[in-house]
């Protein structure tokens, strides 16, 4: 090995796995436990909770588009190099929907909760309200995930784009299961 270079190690990816997972299985016990009151929640001048979160996710969806571009086009996937300004839009477009991301994590686990079996009324809590609600404990988890990745310099080459493809697309199957599902239905 020369000197100066630090070897790649599995140690780093593993543990941010194992860390995501332990986080997302955190929030969802938290979900599952916590009495779910709009006390401690703003709608940000939106009409209700819902609709706050239905137009930030879908900023938070746009951003994530975004940064599989920018990171496609940092990695040189666009057969040209990517202009000084990539890099710098990438990381403030990543920090944005960082932001977005928990603020909307925590009016779902706050104000809903993680449901599943029935409802108070007996019903039976739909396939899809339990399907996004384990997605949004594992975009909870990806995001730790994420972070890790972007801040290691120890682990492997391939552990930042998988830590970013696995965020990007739970955080589009979240939004699926939830903002497109609400637009349609409304």
């Amino acid at each position: 090995m020369t000197a100066g270079v630090q070897p790649r190690s599995m140690v780093v990816p593993l543990a941010a796995f194992a860390a995501g997972a332990v986080v997302a299985l955190l929030v969802g016990v938290f979900g599952k436990v916590h009495d779910p009151t709009l006390a401690g929640t703003t709608t940000l001048g939106f009409r209700t909770v819902i609709s706050m979160k239905v137009v930030l996710s879908v900023a938070i969806a746009v951003l994530a588009v975004l940064q599989v571009l920018g990171a496609l086009w940092m990695y040189g996937r666009f057969g040209r190099p990517a202009p000084a300004w990539v890099g710098p839009a990438h990381r403030a477009s990543g920090a944005v929907a960082l932001v977005l991301t928990v603020f909307v994590a925590y009016h779902c686990v706050w104000a809903l909760g993680l449901e599943s079996g029935t409802l108070a009324d007996g019903e039976p809590v739909p396939t899809r309200t339990v399907v996004h609600g384990v997605l949004g404990c594992a975009v909870v988890g990806a995001v730790v995930v994420k972070l890790v990745a972007v801040r290691s310099r120890r682990a492997a080459g391939w552990f930042l784009p998988v830590a970013g493809g696995v965020l990007f697309a739970l955080l589009i199957l979240a939004v699926l299961t939830s903002t497109v599902w609400y637009l349609a239905a409304g």
